[in-house]
């Protein structure tokens, strides 16, 4: 039947559900209240991964069953809501965030466009992020799933202001583009180059000085070079906060040399970006108000649950143009639902989008920059007091500044070297993971292995790295024992 009521999906006992409803939600707030406790990082047993290995299902299970499943998952996340979670740049989440999610997911709107709620409170965060990184009042901007999504609509924007919007139909044409990045530049960049058909080997590597920030005589040599070759260059990336060392460029000499040269200049300021907000720190992030984008996230060092990212454009008309695309079915209005124009779609390539500003508005109002600064200034003071307890501890090395965020060191013992060395440092980390007492990365500086230790972690106390630099030298003493041993 047309109007069969078995066909609807809305639960059959309202109360029945409301009651899995509030024990799935008590417990996830369990999870959380106790996030100082326990392991970091627990492996996926094998009894859960085989309860997620299942045929497709014909008949589906009630809702408490579900929500049972469900809760099961509570314990086996990647690790990040932990203090001594310290590896790659992951933000730890809030509990505040709940309830953004919870009243998203009952909304349920696709805010790509049309007059309704959510293209407002989207708007008004756009708002807050022009102001907080002094982008003019006509920029636009875009919330979107992170800074590698924000990098592909930055670039192409650039790319298509650079060669008239012609390429939105007519492609490349035969125009031969290349930009510049550092060495340490993220891997979104030149993956952005390679998704925009110019070809990650259009994306220059240019050298770093002894601090892993661009050295701007060989970016001013590779451009000329590149002139001098019949290429046009069009793009400077300058990177806030280096995913490696946590290194800065020289923004404000990258904005002069764009300047000069008539090149796009893009900031590329996933977590360090939002830096500005401490005042201490935000004399060295004040050129990104010169930048003619900005693509940063606001699920690391804002703490906002993942996903969600924000790309700015300081020329609206261009960032419209490079992706307005209006066909009958979404032709724009006056009046009515259709209203509320110019829709998000115009900016980016997702028709379907997610309420993610609802979190991102909600842990912004609900803390304040003040209190969210802070938390930025102490993980910055915080890697820099770790430093100085690796500096002075003649068993440890410390391998770069901690010049933001991220300390980076390694254990040396009795003065292993090479790849003997290099194993030992990843075999501490892999260590520390599948003990549950910390979870730290390994990444290589100048040809090396080092533990990396990035703090975008509002629960991390200095007690937290005590227990890791201990681990840290127990193990190495441990598997540098053993290794002696082995080799007679």
């Amino acid at each position: 039947m047309p109007d069969d009521p078995e066909t609807g999906l809305d639960p059959k006992d309202w109360t029945a559900f409301r009651e899995a409803a509030h024990a799935l939600l008590d417990a996830a707030i369990t999870k959380m209240e106790n996030a100082r406790e326990g392991r970091v990082w627990t492996p996926f047993p094998p009894e859960m991964k085989a309860a997620f290995d299942q045929p497709l299902p014909r008949a589906g299970q009630g809702e408490s069953e579900i929500a049972a499943q469900l809760a099961c998952l509570l314990p086996y996340g990647g690790g990040n809501t932990h203090p001594r979670f310290f590896g790659w740049v992951h933000g730890s989440g809030t509990p505040q965030n709940l309830l953004a999610e919870i009243t998203a997911a009952a909304i349920n709107a696709n805010a790509g466009g049309r007059d309704h709620g959510a293209i407002y409170v989207e708007r008004q965060v756009i708002r807050w992020c022009r102001e907080l990184f002094g982008f003019p009042e006509t920029a636009s901007g875009l919330i979107v799933s992170g800074t590698s999504l924000a990098t592909v609509v930055a670039l192409k924007t650039a790319r298509d202001v650079r060669l008239g919007f012609a390429s939105r139909k007519a492609g490349l044409a035969g125009a031969r583009l290349v930009g510049y990045a550092s060495s340490e530049a993220h891997a979104c960049n030149p993956r952005a180059f390679d998704i925009l058909g110019l070809g990650a080997d259009a994306l220059r590597k240019i050298p770093v000085n002894v601090g892993f920030e661009m050295h701007t005589a060989a970016l001013r040599a590779a451009i000329a070079e590149d002139r001098a070759a019949g290429l046009e260059p069009f793009v400077i990336i300058g990177t806030a906060g280096t995913v490696n060392a946590g290194a800065t460029d020289p923004l404000t000499e990258l904005a002069d040399i764009a300047a000069a040269e008539k090149l796009w200049f893009h900031v590329d300021g996933a977590f360090g970006a939002l830096a500005s907000l401490v005042p201490q720190l935000a004399p060295r992030f004040a050129a990104i108000a010169r930048a003619d984008s900005l693509a940063f996230d606001f699920h690391k060092w804002l703490h906002v649950n993942y996903d969600a990212g924000c790309v700015l454009v300081r020329d609206e008309a261009h960032h419209r143009h490079a992706f307005t695309d209006r066909p009958d079915y979404l032709k724009p209005a006056t009046r009515g639902l259709a209203a509320g124009n110019p829709w998000p779609v115009e900016y980016g390539p997702e028709l379907s989008r997610s309420f993610r500003a609802l979190k991102i508005w909600s842990q912004i109002a609900g803390f304040g920059t003040e209190r969210l600064s802070s938390a930025i200034a102490n993980n910055c003071a915080q890697a820099a007091w770790l430093a100085e307890k690796v500096a002075a501890d003649p068993r440890l090395e410390l391998m770069a500044p901690a010049e933001l965020n991220i300390c980076c060191f390694r254990y040396i013992g009795s003065g292993l070297k090479g790849a003997a060395l290099d194993g030992l440092t990843e075999e501490i980390v892999i260590r520390l993971q599948e003990s549950g007492v910390a979870a730290p990365s390994t990444t290589r500086l100048r040809g090396e292995t080092v533990i990396r230790v990035n703090l975008t972690n509002h629960r991390t106390t200095l007690a937290d790295f005590d227990l890791l630099l201990a681990e840290v030298i127990a193990i190495g003493e441990d598997a540098e024992a053993r290794l002696t041993a082995a080799n007679g």
